[in-house]
């Protein structure tokens, strides 16, 4: 691979976001109708390859049914205030309203309160109630903690999720969570990351992972890379752990893990372009915060926002501009990518000529200079 000269004493590998490639289309084209989106992972089976991100903003146990309802898959964070307050509506209608220059203070304050196993078990159950399938998340550092009350009240899909996680975790204040041996004596299926190289996402796969993230998720209200210097190119990235999976899948004969772009997409192009260079499934949280349903009430944060020593991440206001039903599936009335999320999606493939998703990861793409 062509290494960029940086100095005399360190160079990289030049690596390539979503915004800079482009999709090219082949000699047919298709009629939209006649293209499929749908998604499988394990026993699950879903309309379309959108995963809503775990954050308090985007997904609550009512958007959870919702979405499930419209085809996806919302995943609930069980470190967020439905697991901390019986009724965070009125903490939620405080954040929407807080002063910004007190936003983060402020969030740090509420996410102090400490989670609690019996409303894990609760919000599972008005998910499943609602008739849609059951994901919800933790962090590495509190798998350990909450799994039990999370497999106890028999969710279908774990999602671990942080920042980055590895099969490696080194600590020498606690024993680190053994990737390997949690997901193989769990009986449901376990998606994992965040991760964004080649070697990381082949680790991840060897613990039985049924999928991996690639990203670190929350594009839009994360301030990661000011913070702590490190950037996830993703077009670059989802490629490499596409490679990974391919290549996993020859060492394992025949094992195939999902891979999951987190993060940095921000529309409809995006999740396009992300499918197109090896993604299975997108996971999103900007988009759908702009819903009229979404709990933030048109403001957007991540975990990485409340951190109590080190937060990278903010409250960024967005609005809304629709329900979810017109955010996923349209009628859009707007130009911009923000709505009819799914619907540009199988425009794109029908334009490219494919007829669904694995068809669709072969499609030619170039490096286009972001417009300005």
């Amino acid at each position: 691979m062509t290494q960029v000269e940086i100095g005399r004493g360190k160079s990289g590998r030049r690596a390539y976001a979503l915004d800079e490639i482009g999709i090219v289309p082949s000699r047919r084209t298709r009629d939209p109708e006649e293209v499929s989106i749908s998604w499988q992972i394990d026993a699950y089976r879903f309309d379309s390859p959108l995963v809503a991100s775990p954050m308090d903003s985007v997904v609550s146990p009512a958007t959870a049914i919702e979405i499930g309802r419209l085809g996806g898959l919302g995943v609930l964070d069980l470190e967020g205030l439905w697991t901390r307050y019986d009724d965070p509506a009125p903490l939620l209608e405080e954040v929407a309203t807080m002063d910004p220059a007190a936003a983060t203070r402020r969030l740090q304050e509420i996410y102090t309160a400490p989670i609690r196993d019996e409303l894990i078990g609760r919000r599972i159950e008005e998910i499943r109630a609602g008739g849609a399938t059951t994901a919800v998340r933790l962090s590495p550092q509190r798998t350990v903690q909450h799994h039990k009350a999370v497999i106890d009240a028999g969710v279908d899909i774990f999602v671990i999720r942080g920042t980055t996680v590895s099969a490696e975790h080194v600590s020498g204040r606690a024993e680190p969570l053994n990737l390997k041996q949690f997901i193989y004596e769990l009986d449901v299926p376990v998606v994992v990351g965040g991760c964004a190289t080649y070697t990381a996402a082949l680790h991840l796969m060897r613990t039985g992972a049924a999928g991996v993230l690639v990203g670190f998720g929350g594009g839009a209200s994360h301030t990661t890379r000011n913070v702590l210097g490190v950037v996830v190119p993703m077009a670059t990235a989802i490629s490499d752990v596409a490679a990974a999976r391919r290549d996993y899948m020859d060492e394992s004969g025949g094992r195939y893990v999902h891979v999951i772009a987190d993060g940095g997409m921000g529309g409809s192009g995006d999740i396009a372009k992300a499918i197109a260079c090896g993604a299975d499934a997108v996971m999103v949280g900007s988009p759908l915060a702009r819903a009229s349903e979404a709990p933030g009430r048109g403001f957007h944060w991540g975990s990485e926002a409340h951190h109590p020593e080190l937060p990278r991440g903010k409250r960024v206001e967005f609005g809304t501009i629709g329900t979810l039903e017109q955010i996923l599936h349209g009628p859009s009335s707007l130009a911009d990518g923000s709505m009819n999320l799914m619907g540009a999606l199988r425009r794109t493939m029908a334009t490219a000529g494919y007829s669904d998703l694995k068809e669709f990861q072969r499609v030619e793409v170039v490096v286009a200079p972001p417009q300005p």
